[in-house]
């Protein structure tokens, strides 16, 4: 399903799908797409959630064909040990922060949950930790928890997480997403950890999972 824009001045570019149903007017849902992708590559998956406002942010900076919310820092130049360039990282934060504020004043919104993969899981697991009180639920696909927010004492408060991770995923390794929600249930998260038998992406038995997890907000 396509989208449209939301009129609001937001900071950071988006496509916006109203909930076609008086049912999801009090939910907005905020997508953050991964790296090298753009707002529009998570609204298929987007698209079989509940009625709901949803509003896909774009990443603030270009990556050859798509966009990203922050450059690599890789000790060794090991992937898997990568995290966030801490100050292109600080930046994503606070607009993406701002623009979802915006969003949901203009829209009036109760409940506000967050839909990130990849990038925009590591984004998505950020932002509660910085901000636990302004998000109802969290889903991050195939990502980790960054270090600089990993020894926050921030109290989760129950808030319910959903983190799915892909056994053959080789760019951000089963490891480091059960490592995330192991740290996320010792900072008070609801955690629902799941694995399943895919790489770097999303699949039917994660979407069906993904949906059922919405759903019970």
């Amino acid at each position: 399903m396509s989208g449209q824009t939301l009129d609001a001045d937001l900071p950071l570019e988006s496509v916006y799908r109203p909930p076609g149903d008086d049912a999801g007017d009090d939910t907005l849902v905020v997508v953050l797409h991964g790296r090298g992708a753009d707002e529009t590559d998570l609204l298929p998956v987007a698209d079989h959630l509940p009625p709901a406002h949803v509003l896909s942010l774009r990443a603030p900076d270009r990556l050859m064909g798509g966009y990203t919310w922050y450059e690599l820092d890789m000790p060794d130049g090991d992937l898997h040990r990568s995290q966030p360039h801490a100050g292109d990282f600080r930046r994503s934060l606070d607009l993406a922060t701002e623009t979802v504020a915006t969003a949901g004043e203009a829209l009036d919104v109760g409940t506000v949950g967050l839909l990130g993969f990849s990038q925009g899981a590591i984004t998505s697991t950020a932002l509660l930790v910085e901000s636990p009180t302004d998000y109802d639920w969290v889903v991050g696909l195939h990502g980790y928890l960054a270090a600089s927010h990993a020894e926050s004492d921030e109290d989760l408060d129950d808030t319910p997480v959903f983190l799915g991770a892909g056994r053959a995923d080789q760019i951000i390794p089963e490891a480091r997403v059960a490592a995330a929600a192991e740290r996320l249930r010792e900072m008070g998260a609801a955690v629902t950890y799941e694995t399943y038998d895919v790489g770097h992406g999303v699949g039917q038995a994660e979407l069906a999972d993904v949906v059922a997890f919405v759903e019970g907000r």
